[in-house]
């Protein structure tokens, strides 16, 4: 292993492969915090609009008094984005892939990532329920990965699950840990196992929302204010659902229900409806709800 991530030294440059929902709000929050940041996609469009996006999350938060014009202007700077995975990787002493939930794709990813970062270059995975393990498999030095799962919208959730594999560093877990607490979020340390804690418990909650709707207990919004009411979640199960994407949340039921069995994690039929017909969440305008645009 090599000497740096094995004394864990802190991690300044931070490299973000992917700039959708998730990459692109990693990218902005590691900018705020004071990292270099370089962002790429392998869709040129898909990077300018995470920029995008990322300029109208500082916009909003300018105009709301949360952030400074200086702060704004400073965070934006510090971001670039690279056409070539070769040299997004180069420099970075963290790399952060938030590629969609594919075992294979996130495999060949860090197969080109680790040929293409230093040897020192930490190398975490931002999946939600996917094994640590199982992806690090094709590493030669799996003792520099682990998992850094963050909440959507990554500039308001404070959460991130650090994932350790069986075979992550204890000075790699270390670095993870300190680069959360970095960033100003609240980081917990979990093992490999499949949906780690938080989507583990997320999707049951999930799932079962969604039977309910199937068998009529109430509607969406009614489930929902009962979560938010009852048991003060500031946001409820479906509407959550909805911001996530049904597809990603269909993917991760499947992937539970084959790791763990019995009838808890088995997809419910609506849900796979829904996503047959396109109706996907916020993203594609509706799902649980209809979403304006803007997301609203």
């Amino acid at each position: 292993m090599d000497s740096r991530h094995a004394t864990a030294n802190p991690i300044e440059r931070v490299t973000v492969l992917g700039a959708g929902v998730m990459g692109h709000g990693i990218a902005q929050v590691a900018a705020m915090a004071g990292h270099p940041v370089t962002l790429h996609d392998p869709d040129a469009g898909a990077a300018d609009r995470g920029l995008a996006r990322i300029r109208a999350n500082l916009d909003k938060g300018l105009s709301l008094g949360k952030v400074s014009e200086e702060g704004r202007t400073a965070a934006l700077d510090r971001i670039a984005l690279a056409s070539s995975l070769a040299t997004a990787c180069a420099e970075a002493d963290l790399v952060v892939e938030a590629a969609p939930e594919r075992m294979e794709l996130k495999r060949s990813l860090f197969r080109e990532v680790e040929a293409a970062a230093h040897p020192s270059a930490l190398l975490a995975t931002n999946t939600s329920s996917l094994s640590i393990d199982a992806i690090a498999e094709v590493l030669a030095d799996p003792g520099r990965f682990l998992g850094l799962h963050f909440f959507n919208p990554v500039h308001l959730m404070a959460l991130v699950e650090v994932v350790q594999g069986n075979r992550t560093g204890d000075a790699t877990l270390d670095a993870g840990v300190a680069f959360a607490r970095g960033l100003g979020k609240e980081p917990i340390v979990v093992r490999d196992a499949p949906g780690f804690a938080s989507s583990r418990l997320g999707v049951a909650l999930g799932l079962e929302a969604m039977r309910m709707v199937e068998e009529g207990v109430a509607d969406p919004a009614a489930i929902d204010k009962a979560m938010e009411l009852g048991y003060r979640h500031p946001m409820g199960p479906l509407r959550l659902t909805d911001l996530v994407g049904l597809d990603v949340r269909l993917a991760i039921a499947e992937y539970l229900h084959e790791k763990l069995g019995g009838e808890r994690y088995r997809p419910p039929a609506i849900l796979r409806r829904m996503v047959e017909e396109g109706k996907l969440g916020r993203k594609t305008g509706e799902g649980f709800y209809r979403w304006g645009k803007g997301g609203d």
